[in-house]
C-alpha cells in the first residue's frame, strides 16, 4: 500500500494520500490548509488519480482544501454524518483571532463553498474505494463526527521493524502521546473517553496508527505509553 503524508501550511496538520500502487487511484485524506501545490505534486510524483476525499472530522485545519481538491477531480467528499453541518461554514466556530489570521495569509472566509458532493458515512460502514477496502469507526469527542479509518495493508516503506500488519488513520482522536483536545464546539471528554476504551483499545497492538498531526505510532506503543489510554484501561480492569 503506498501512503505519502504531508503537513498542512497551518497547525501541521497531516494529509495523507493512499493507494494500492503507483500508477492507481487514491484516497486523499484530510486536506487542510495550503496543501494544494503540495499534493498536486504528489499525485504528478506518483501517477496518482484521486477517486474520494476522506474527511476524518469538520474542523477547518482538516477540511481547508476539500472543495478545490473534490472540484478539481470531479470526486466526493466522505464525511461522518453528525460533522456533516460542519462543511457548510467550517470557519463558524474559530475564535475571531485565529479567523483573521487565517483570513489574512490564506484568503478570507467569504469565498468557502462546501463540495457539490458530499457523501455521509455512518459507524461499521466498509468503502471500497480506490482499490482499498476502508472501514469507518465512529469516534466522537473531539468533535460529534470524528471517525478513524481502518486500512487491511501498512505503508509499502514502513520498516519491518515496527512489526505493524494493518493501519488506521486516527485522526484527532488518537496521537502519538496525547489524543485530540475536547473542549472546542461539539467536544466532550466523556465521550473521548468512551471512545477510546470502545474504538481504540480494542484494536490490536499490530495496527500502525496515522494520526491528525505529529508523527505515526502504533496501537501497542500507545497501549503502554500514553498516559490518557493507561487511565481509560485502569478504569475499566
Amino acid at each position: 500500500m503506498l501512503v505519502t503524508s504531508f503537513p498542512a501550511a497551518a497547525f501541521a496538520t497531516n494529509c495523507y494520500v493512499v493507494a494500492p500502487a503507483a500508477g492507481e487511484e487514491c484516497l486523499v485524506v484530510d486536506p487542510g490548509i495550503g496543501v494544494l501545490d503540495t499534493l498536486a505534486a504528489v499525485l504528478a510524483e506518483h501517477r496518482l488519480r484521486p477517486a474520494a476525499v476522506l474527511l476524518t472530522h469538520g474542523h477547518a485545519d482538516h477540511v481547508y482544501s476539500v472543495t478545490p481538491v473534490c472540484s478539481s477531480n470531479g470526486v466526493p467528499a466522505l464525511v461522518h454524518g453528525d460533522d456533516r453541518y460542519r462543511l457548510a461554514d467550517p470557519f463558524a466556530t474559530l475564535d475571531p483571532q485565529l479567523l483573521a489570521m487565517l483570513e489574512a495569509q490564506f484568503g478570507a472566509s467569504a469565498t468557502w463553498a462546501e463540495p457539490s458532493d458530499v457523501r455521509t458515512v455512518t459507524d461499521g460502514e466498509v468503502l471500497d474505494l480506490a482499490g482499498l477496502t476502508v472501514t469507518v469507526s465512529h469516534a466522537p469527542g473531539h468533535t460529534e463526527g470524528s471517525v478513524m479509518f481502518a486500512l487491511p495493508g501498512v505503508p509499502d516503506d514502513l520498516a519491518p521493524a515496527v512489526g505493524a500488519t494493518s493501519t488506521v488513520v486516527s485522526g484527532d482522536v488518537l496521537f502519538a502521546g496525547s489524543i485530540g483536545r475536547t473542549d472546542l464546539p461539539g467536544g466532550s471528554m466523556a465521550a473521548m473517553l468512551a471512545s477510546l476504551r470502545d474504538k481504540v483499545l480494542t484494536l490490536p497492538d499490530d495496527v500502525y496508527v496515522l494520526p491528525g498531526h505529529g508523527p505515526a505510532t502504533t496501537v501497542g506503543r500507545e497501549r503502554r505509553t500514553n498516559p490518557y489510554l493507561l487511565q481509560v484501561a485502569a478504569e475499566h480492569r
